[in-house]
């Protein structure tokens, strides 16, 4: 009887329809990755922001949707990192670029091609190594929280930046976000927390209050958010670094003298 209505054609239908909505939600986030190019070519760097927050969250959504109706695939995954290298590299390298490192025109746009060109290399590992490795980890800064890093903060002041010694600081940070991306620092992806699991309401409260705070104050709230993520990788490497170095050696047993 459970075979009969799975071969049925309305479930057939619906599995049909249900597989294109992964490649809907990518499509969308290709779409608001090149719509923030063109406002960033216009000079609304405040829009171009938000619209690679927009597609960060379709990001977020076009995976768990795949997992959810069981419809994910290789051309799906394929198609979202060429979504991604577009929404996640070019995008936000084009608009840090234009907002501040165009003050620096001999090595402004050398650290905005670095920062893409490390996401396009982070994604390309994590196509290889997504079946290999801890799911409950990302090795490298996620590309979707690189490009959130630099989007939050053109966000958060959004004026072109003018003084040089700011788009200095603008530069180092690109290629220091840039270079996470291609390391080797352990990020938390999140994909373990279980809204169904006996203390769940902690989780549920933790992000509704996170929502509240973005709600009160979305400017200070996401840079604050998306900078804590970024350190969380090398404040994670250094504190495991000080608890190797505290652990006691481990004994020395000899055997008895002859």
């Amino acid at each position: 009887m459970n075979e009969r209505l799975r071969s049925s054609p309305a479930v057939r239908r619906f599995r049909r329809g249900a597989s294109i909505l992964p490649s809907l939600f990518t499509t969308g986030n290709l779409f608001l990755g090149f719509w923030s190019i063109i406002r960033t070519l216009e000079g609304r760097f405040d829009l171009a922001a938000a619209l690679v927050g927009g597609s960060i969250v379709l990001d977020m959504l076009d995976g768990r949707i795949a997992r959810l109706t069981g419809t994910s695939s290789e051309f799906g995954a394929q198609l979202d990192s060429l979504a991604d290298a577009v929404s996640f590299g070019v995008a936000p390298a084009l608009l840090a670029f234009r907002w501040a490192l165009d003050e620096l025109p001999r090595v402004g746009w050398l650290a905005a091609f670095w920062f893409a060109m490390c996401g396009v290399l982070r994604l390309a590992r994590f196509n290889v190594q997504r079946n290999v490795t801890d799911m409950r980890f990302f090795v490298g800064l996620p590309i979707p929280a690189a490009a959130g890093q630099v989007a939050t903060l053109v966000y958060c002041l959004p004026d072109p930046v003018t003084d040089r010694v700011q788009a200095l600081g603008v530069l180092a940070g690109t290629v220091v976000v840039g270079t996470l991306m291609v390391s080797t620092l352990r990020y938390r992806s999140f994909k373990g927390i279980d809204l169904r699991a006996r203390r769940s309401y902690i989780n549920v409260l933790g992000i509704a209050g996170l929502f509240l705070l973005v709600a009160v104050h979305p400017e200070v709230s996401l840079l604050s958010l998306a900078s804590l993520y970024t350190l969380s990788g090398p404040t994670g490497y250094l504190v495991g670094l000080l608890r190797r170095r505290s652990d006691p050696p481990p004994a020395v047993v000899t055997g008895p003298a002859h």
